[in-house]
Protein backbone atom coordinates (compact mmCIF):
# COMPACT_ATOMS: atom_id res chain seq x y z
CA UNK A 1 0.00 0.00 0.00
CA UNK A 2 2.70 2.45 0.96
CA UNK A 3 5.54 0.99 -1.06
CA UNK A 4 5.01 3.66 -3.74
CA UNK A 5 5.55 6.41 -1.18
CA UNK A 6 8.58 4.64 0.27
CA UNK A 7 10.16 4.21 -3.17
CA UNK A 8 9.56 7.86 -3.91
CA UNK A 9 12.32 8.81 -1.49
CA UNK A 10 14.77 6.22 -2.76
CA UNK A 11 14.40 6.70 -6.50
CA UNK A 12 15.42 10.34 -6.37
CA UNK A 13 18.89 9.31 -5.27
CA UNK A 14 19.17 6.87 -8.18
CA UNK A 15 18.29 9.43 -10.82
CA UNK A 16 14.63 8.54 -11.31
CA UNK A 17 12.35 11.51 -10.89
CA UNK A 18 9.03 11.74 -9.15
CA UNK A 19 6.75 14.59 -10.02
CA UNK A 20 3.61 15.49 -8.09
CA UNK A 21 0.45 15.29 -10.16
CA UNK A 22 -2.35 17.46 -8.84
CA UNK A 23 -5.89 16.20 -8.45
CA UNK A 24 -8.64 18.79 -8.24
CA UNK A 25 -11.21 19.16 -5.53
CA UNK A 26 -13.36 21.88 -4.05
CA UNK A 27 -11.46 24.55 -2.18
CA UNK A 28 -11.53 24.42 1.59
CA UNK A 29 -9.49 26.52 4.06
CA UNK A 30 -6.70 24.28 5.34
CA UNK A 31 -6.39 25.38 8.95
CA UNK A 32 -9.80 26.76 9.77
CA UNK A 33 -13.27 25.32 9.85
CA UNK A 34 -14.11 23.00 6.98
CA UNK A 35 -17.17 24.45 5.19
CA UNK A 36 -20.06 22.23 4.22
CA UNK A 37 -20.15 21.21 0.58
CA UNK A 38 -23.77 20.61 -0.21
CA UNK A 39 -24.52 17.77 -2.58
CA UNK A 40 -26.37 18.82 -5.74
CA UNK A 41 -25.52 22.48 -5.05
CA UNK A 42 -25.47 24.60 -8.22
CA UNK A 43 -22.05 26.07 -8.86
CA UNK A 44 -18.76 25.44 -10.62
CA UNK A 45 -18.02 21.74 -10.97
CA UNK A 46 -15.18 20.04 -12.85
CA UNK A 47 -15.70 19.32 -16.52
CA UNK A 48 -16.14 15.72 -17.54
CA UNK A 49 -12.97 15.62 -19.62
CA UNK A 50 -9.62 14.51 -18.28
CA UNK A 51 -8.28 18.04 -18.67
CA UNK A 52 -10.73 19.51 -16.20
CA UNK A 53 -9.35 22.35 -14.10
CA UNK A 54 -9.81 22.60 -10.35
CA UNK A 55 -13.06 24.08 -9.10
CA UNK A 56 -13.52 27.01 -6.78
CA UNK A 57 -15.60 27.00 -3.61
CA UNK A 58 -17.49 30.07 -4.78
CA UNK A 59 -21.18 29.30 -5.18
CA UNK A 60 -21.09 26.30 -2.84
CA UNK A 61 -23.31 26.81 0.17
CA UNK A 62 -22.67 25.94 3.81
CA UNK A 63 -25.14 24.08 5.94
CA UNK A 64 -26.64 25.98 8.86
CA UNK A 65 -27.75 24.30 12.07
CA UNK A 66 -31.35 24.84 10.91
CA UNK A 67 -30.74 23.07 7.63
CA UNK A 68 -28.83 20.19 9.23
CA UNK A 69 -31.91 19.52 11.34
CA UNK A 70 -33.91 19.05 8.12
CA UNK A 71 -31.62 16.27 6.92
CA UNK A 72 -32.95 12.81 7.79
CA UNK A 73 -30.78 11.10 10.39
CA UNK A 74 -28.62 8.25 9.18
CA UNK A 75 -30.21 4.92 9.96
CA UNK A 76 -27.84 2.64 11.87
CA UNK A 77 -27.16 -0.73 10.32
CA UNK A 78 -27.58 -2.11 13.83
CA UNK A 79 -28.30 -0.72 17.28
CA UNK A 80 -26.41 -2.56 19.99
CA UNK A 81 -27.86 -1.75 23.42
CA UNK A 82 -25.70 -1.74 26.52
CA UNK A 83 -25.25 -5.19 28.06
CA UNK A 84 -24.16 -3.97 31.51
CA UNK A 85 -23.56 -0.71 33.44
CA UNK A 86 -19.98 -0.39 32.10
CA UNK A 87 -20.73 -0.97 28.40
CA UNK A 88 -22.11 1.72 26.04
CA UNK A 89 -24.87 1.68 23.48
CA UNK A 90 -23.26 1.26 20.05
CA UNK A 91 -24.78 2.55 16.81
CA UNK A 92 -23.08 1.24 13.67
CA UNK A 93 -23.07 2.90 10.25
CA UNK A 94 -21.60 1.20 7.17
CA UNK A 95 -20.18 3.48 4.46
CA UNK A 96 -20.37 1.32 1.35
CA UNK A 97 -18.05 3.25 -1.00
CA UNK A 98 -15.04 2.53 1.23
CA UNK A 99 -16.46 -0.42 3.22
CA UNK A 100 -15.89 1.57 6.41
CA UNK A 101 -17.64 1.12 9.75
CA UNK A 102 -18.41 4.37 11.55
CA UNK A 103 -19.50 4.27 15.17
CA UNK A 104 -21.50 6.51 17.44
CA UNK A 105 -20.91 5.24 20.96
CA UNK A 106 -23.20 6.47 23.72
CA UNK A 107 -23.31 6.35 27.49
CA UNK A 108 -26.97 5.37 28.11
CA UNK A 109 -26.96 7.10 31.50
CA UNK A 110 -25.94 10.60 30.31
CA UNK A 111 -26.35 10.59 26.48
CA UNK A 112 -22.71 11.66 26.10
CA UNK A 113 -21.23 10.21 22.90
CA UNK A 114 -18.08 9.78 20.84
CA UNK A 115 -17.84 9.36 17.07
CA UNK A 116 -15.21 6.89 15.84
CA UNK A 117 -13.66 6.81 12.33
CA UNK A 118 -16.02 9.04 10.35
CA UNK A 119 -16.04 9.32 6.54
CA UNK A 120 -15.96 12.37 4.28
CA UNK A 121 -17.33 11.53 0.82
CA UNK A 122 -14.84 11.95 -2.03
CA UNK A 123 -15.19 11.13 -5.72
CA UNK A 124 -11.67 10.84 -7.19
CA UNK A 125 -12.89 10.98 -10.79
CA UNK A 126 -14.50 14.41 -10.45
CA UNK A 127 -12.57 15.69 -7.43
CA UNK A 128 -15.82 16.50 -5.65
CA UNK A 129 -15.98 16.36 -1.87
CA UNK A 130 -19.42 16.10 -0.29
CA UNK A 131 -20.81 15.54 3.17
CA UNK A 132 -23.88 13.33 2.81
CA UNK A 133 -22.46 10.61 5.04
CA UNK A 134 -21.28 13.01 7.74
CA UNK A 135 -24.53 15.01 7.59
CA UNK A 136 -26.45 11.85 8.36
CA UNK A 137 -24.33 11.28 11.47
CA UNK A 138 -24.81 14.86 12.64
CA UNK A 139 -28.55 14.59 12.10
CA UNK A 140 -28.59 11.33 14.07
CA UNK A 141 -26.83 13.09 16.94
CA UNK A 142 -29.25 16.03 16.82
CA UNK A 143 -32.42 13.96 16.55
CA UNK A 144 -31.42 11.72 19.45
CA UNK A 145 -30.35 14.52 21.78
CA UNK A 146 -26.77 13.28 22.09
CA UNK A 147 -23.82 15.34 23.32
CA UNK A 148 -20.65 14.44 21.41
CA UNK A 149 -17.62 14.97 23.66
CA UNK A 150 -14.87 13.59 21.38
CA UNK A 151 -14.24 12.71 17.75
CA UNK A 152 -11.90 9.70 17.76
CA UNK A 153 -9.57 8.41 15.06
CA UNK A 154 -8.01 4.97 15.39
CA UNK A 155 -5.20 5.95 12.98
CA UNK A 156 -4.38 7.94 9.84
CA UNK A 157 -6.54 6.05 7.36
CA UNK A 158 -5.23 5.38 3.85
CA UNK A 159 -8.55 4.34 2.29
CA UNK A 160 -10.99 7.12 3.17
CA UNK A 161 -10.98 10.79 4.08
CA UNK A 162 -11.96 11.58 7.64
CA UNK A 163 -14.89 13.92 8.29
CA UNK A 164 -13.43 14.95 11.66
CA UNK A 165 -13.08 18.69 10.95
CA UNK A 166 -16.48 18.93 9.31
CA UNK A 167 -18.11 17.14 12.23
CA UNK A 168 -16.30 19.39 14.68
CA UNK A 169 -17.73 22.45 12.94
CA UNK A 170 -21.25 21.10 12.73
CA UNK A 171 -21.20 20.07 16.39
CA UNK A 172 -20.32 23.55 17.61
CA UNK A 173 -16.59 23.87 16.95
CA UNK A 174 -15.31 22.81 20.36
CA UNK A 175 -15.41 19.00 20.18
CA UNK A 176 -11.78 17.77 20.27
CA UNK A 177 -10.44 15.59 17.46
CA UNK A 178 -8.29 12.87 19.06
CA UNK A 179 -5.72 10.37 17.77
CA UNK A 180 -2.82 8.28 19.11
CA UNK A 181 0.33 10.19 20.01
CA UNK A 182 2.42 8.42 17.34
CA UNK A 183 0.59 10.25 14.56
CA UNK A 184 3.61 12.56 14.54
CA UNK A 185 5.72 9.70 13.18
CA UNK A 186 3.22 9.24 10.34
CA UNK A 187 3.17 12.98 9.64
CA UNK A 188 6.97 13.07 9.45
CA UNK A 189 6.88 10.28 6.87
CA UNK A 190 4.21 11.65 4.57
CA UNK A 191 4.33 15.44 4.81
CA UNK A 192 7.47 15.67 2.61
CA UNK A 193 5.99 13.31 0.02
CA UNK A 194 3.06 15.65 -0.53
CA UNK A 195 4.96 18.94 -0.17
CA UNK A 196 3.28 19.80 3.12
CA UNK A 197 4.94 21.85 5.85
CA UNK A 198 5.51 19.61 8.84
CA UNK A 199 5.57 22.61 11.16
CA UNK A 200 1.97 23.39 10.25
CA UNK A 201 0.91 20.06 11.74
CA UNK A 202 2.19 20.67 15.26
CA UNK A 203 -1.33 21.11 16.58
CA UNK A 204 -3.35 19.56 13.77
CA UNK A 205 -5.20 17.37 16.25
CA UNK A 206 -6.72 18.62 19.47
CA UNK A 207 -5.60 15.68 21.63
CA UNK A 208 -2.82 13.12 21.29
CA UNK A 209 -3.76 10.00 23.22
CA UNK A 210 -1.14 8.15 25.23
CA UNK A 211 -0.89 4.37 25.58
CA UNK A 212 -3.26 3.12 28.30
CA UNK A 213 -4.71 6.58 28.77
CA UNK A 214 -8.22 6.63 30.20
CA UNK A 215 -10.96 9.20 29.77
CA UNK A 216 -14.60 9.32 30.71
CA UNK A 217 -17.57 8.95 28.44
CA UNK A 218 -20.26 10.14 30.79
CA UNK A 219 -20.28 7.56 33.58
CA UNK A 220 -18.22 5.08 31.54
CA UNK A 221 -14.45 4.67 31.33
CA UNK A 222 -12.66 4.46 27.98
CA UNK A 223 -9.22 2.84 27.81
CA UNK A 224 -6.79 3.61 24.97
CA UNK A 225 -5.13 0.45 23.66
CA UNK A 226 -2.03 0.79 21.46
CA UNK A 227 -2.39 -1.64 18.53
CA UNK A 228 0.58 -1.04 16.21
CA UNK A 229 1.46 -3.12 13.18
CA UNK A 230 -0.97 -1.86 10.57
CA UNK A 231 0.36 1.64 11.29
CA UNK A 232 2.61 2.82 14.13
CA UNK A 233 0.02 5.29 15.42
CA UNK A 234 -2.83 2.78 15.55
CA UNK A 235 -4.93 2.66 18.73
CA UNK A 236 -8.14 0.95 19.79
CA UNK A 237 -10.70 1.95 22.38
CA UNK A 238 -12.01 -0.35 25.11
CA UNK A 239 -15.28 0.75 26.71
CA UNK A 240 -16.71 -1.94 28.96
CA UNK A 241 -17.14 -5.06 26.81
CA UNK A 242 -17.01 -3.09 23.54
CA UNK A 243 -13.63 -2.80 21.80
CA UNK A 244 -13.16 -0.59 18.73
CA UNK A 245 -10.25 -2.11 16.87
CA UNK A 246 -9.95 0.12 13.79
CA UNK A 247 -8.01 -1.63 11.02
CA UNK A 248 -5.93 -3.94 13.21
CA UNK A 249 -8.13 -7.04 13.18
CA UNK A 250 -11.08 -7.78 10.90
CA UNK A 251 -13.94 -10.24 11.13
CA UNK A 252 -12.80 -13.88 11.30
CA UNK A 253 -13.40 -14.69 7.61
CA UNK A 254 -11.48 -11.55 6.56
CA UNK A 255 -8.57 -11.89 8.98
CA UNK A 256 -6.11 -9.09 9.68
CA UNK A 257 -4.94 -5.83 8.17
CA UNK A 258 -1.92 -5.42 5.94
CA UNK A 259 1.33 -4.36 7.61
CA UNK A 260 3.38 -2.80 4.78
CA UNK A 261 2.90 0.82 5.79
CA UNK A 262 6.03 2.84 6.61
CA UNK A 263 6.24 2.08 10.31
CA UNK A 264 4.01 -0.95 9.84
CA UNK A 265 5.36 -4.31 10.90
CA UNK A 266 4.05 -7.88 10.71
CA UNK A 267 5.78 -8.90 13.92
CA UNK A 268 4.23 -6.00 15.78
CA UNK A 269 0.84 -6.71 14.23
CA UNK A 270 0.97 -10.28 15.52
CA UNK A 271 1.69 -8.99 19.03
CA UNK A 272 -1.28 -6.60 18.77
CA UNK A 273 -3.52 -9.48 17.72
CA UNK A 274 -2.46 -11.41 20.80
CA UNK A 275 -3.39 -8.42 22.97
CA UNK A 276 -6.88 -8.44 21.48
CA UNK A 277 -7.28 -12.22 21.66
CA UNK A 278 -6.27 -12.20 25.32
CA UNK A 279 -9.32 -10.12 26.24
CA UNK A 280 -12.30 -11.91 27.83
CA UNK A 281 -14.12 -14.14 25.37
CA UNK A 282 -17.45 -12.28 25.55
CA UNK A 283 -15.92 -8.92 24.57
CA UNK A 284 -17.05 -7.65 21.17
CA UNK A 285 -14.39 -6.53 18.69
CA UNK A 286 -15.92 -3.81 16.49
CA UNK A 287 -13.88 -3.62 13.29
CA UNK A 288 -12.95 -0.67 11.06
CA UNK A 289 -13.92 -2.30 7.76
CA UNK A 290 -15.70 -5.34 6.43
CA UNK A 291 -15.25 -7.01 3.05
CA UNK A 292 -17.92 -9.71 3.01
CA UNK A 293 -17.96 -12.62 0.59
CA UNK A 294 -21.38 -14.26 0.19
CA UNK A 295 -22.80 -12.69 3.34
CA UNK A 296 -24.11 -9.37 4.61
CA UNK A 297 -21.66 -6.93 6.14
CA UNK A 298 -21.19 -7.24 9.88
CA UNK A 299 -19.44 -4.98 12.36
CA UNK A 300 -18.23 -7.20 15.17
CA UNK A 301 -17.37 -10.65 16.39
CA UNK A 302 -16.56 -11.76 19.91
CA UNK A 303 -13.07 -12.47 21.14
CA UNK A 304 -14.07 -16.13 21.49
CA UNK A 305 -15.18 -16.19 17.83
CA UNK A 306 -11.89 -14.64 16.74
CA UNK A 307 -9.84 -17.14 18.74
CA UNK A 308 -11.69 -20.04 17.14
CA UNK A 309 -12.14 -18.82 13.57
CA UNK A 310 -9.90 -15.91 12.51
CA UNK A 311 -8.40 -17.09 9.23
CA UNK A 312 -5.03 -15.48 9.96
CA UNK A 313 -4.48 -15.54 13.73
CA UNK A 314 -6.86 -17.99 15.34
CA UNK A 315 -5.73 -19.69 18.53
CA UNK A 316 -2.74 -21.91 17.87
CA UNK A 317 -1.33 -19.83 14.98
CA UNK A 318 2.37 -19.37 15.69
CA UNK A 319 4.14 -16.07 15.18
CA UNK A 320 6.57 -17.33 12.53
CA UNK A 321 3.83 -18.68 10.27
CA UNK A 322 1.68 -15.56 10.56
CA UNK A 323 4.56 -13.15 9.99
CA UNK A 324 5.78 -14.93 6.87
CA UNK A 325 2.26 -15.26 5.45
CA UNK A 326 1.51 -11.59 6.14
CA UNK A 327 4.71 -10.42 4.45
CA UNK A 328 4.10 -12.63 1.41
CA UNK A 329 0.52 -11.44 1.10
CA UNK A 330 1.38 -7.76 1.49
CA UNK A 331 4.04 -8.05 -1.21
CA UNK A 332 1.38 -8.62 -3.90
CA UNK A 333 -1.29 -6.17 -2.70
CA UNK A 334 -1.92 -3.03 -4.73
CA UNK A 335 -2.37 0.49 -3.42
CA UNK A 336 -5.88 1.42 -2.28
CA UNK A 337 -7.99 3.64 -4.51
CA UNK A 338 -7.93 6.69 -2.21
CA UNK A 339 -4.41 6.29 -0.83
CA UNK A 340 -2.97 9.70 -1.69
CA UNK A 341 -6.04 11.89 -1.08
CA UNK A 342 -6.66 10.12 2.22
CA UNK A 343 -3.17 10.52 3.61
CA UNK A 344 -2.88 14.20 2.71
CA UNK A 345 -6.13 14.99 4.47
CA UNK A 346 -5.92 12.59 7.38
CA UNK A 347 -2.46 13.52 8.67
CA UNK A 348 -3.93 17.02 8.97
CA UNK A 349 -6.92 15.82 11.02
CA UNK A 350 -9.33 16.23 8.13
CA UNK A 351 -8.08 19.52 6.67
CA UNK A 352 -7.23 19.96 3.01
CA UNK A 353 -3.93 21.42 1.79
CA UNK A 354 -3.69 25.23 1.56
CA UNK A 355 -5.65 26.92 -1.21
CA UNK A 356 -3.82 28.86 -3.93
CA UNK A 357 -4.36 32.56 -4.69
CA UNK A 358 -7.46 31.68 -6.71
CA UNK A 359 -9.00 29.73 -3.85
CA UNK A 360 -8.33 26.35 -5.45
CA UNK A 361 -7.14 23.27 -3.58
CA UNK A 362 -4.99 20.54 -5.12
CA UNK A 363 -4.31 17.05 -3.84
CA UNK A 364 -0.98 15.65 -5.02
CA UNK A 365 -0.20 12.20 -6.41
CA UNK A 366 3.48 11.19 -6.62
CA UNK A 367 4.21 9.90 -10.11
CA UNK A 368 7.22 7.64 -10.83
CA UNK A 369 8.72 7.53 -14.30
CA UNK A 370 12.03 6.68 -15.95
CA UNK A 371 14.46 9.62 -15.91
CA UNK A 372 15.47 8.80 -19.47
CA UNK A 373 11.96 9.18 -20.85
CA UNK A 374 11.03 12.62 -22.15
CA UNK A 375 7.39 13.45 -21.50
Amino acid sequence: MFRLASRTASVRASGTHVRPRSVHTHAVPPRGVLPSLVRNTPGPFPAASGSASPTSARGIASLSRASINKIPPAEPWRRHPSSDPETPNVFTFFEKATSTWQYIVVDPHTSEAVIIDSVLDYDPASGVISTATADGLVSFVEHNGLKVIKILETHAHADHLTAAQYLKQQLGGDVPVCIGQRIKQVQETFAPIYGLELSSMDNAFDAYLKDNEEFNLGSLSCHVLHLPGHTPDHVGFVIGKAVFTGDSIFNPDVGTARADFPGGNAETLYASMQRLLSLPGEYRLYVGHDYPQNRDQTCFSTVADQRAENKHVKEGTDATSFIQWRKDRDAVLGAPRLLHPSLQVNIQAGRLPPADEQGRVFLRTPVKFDAGVKL
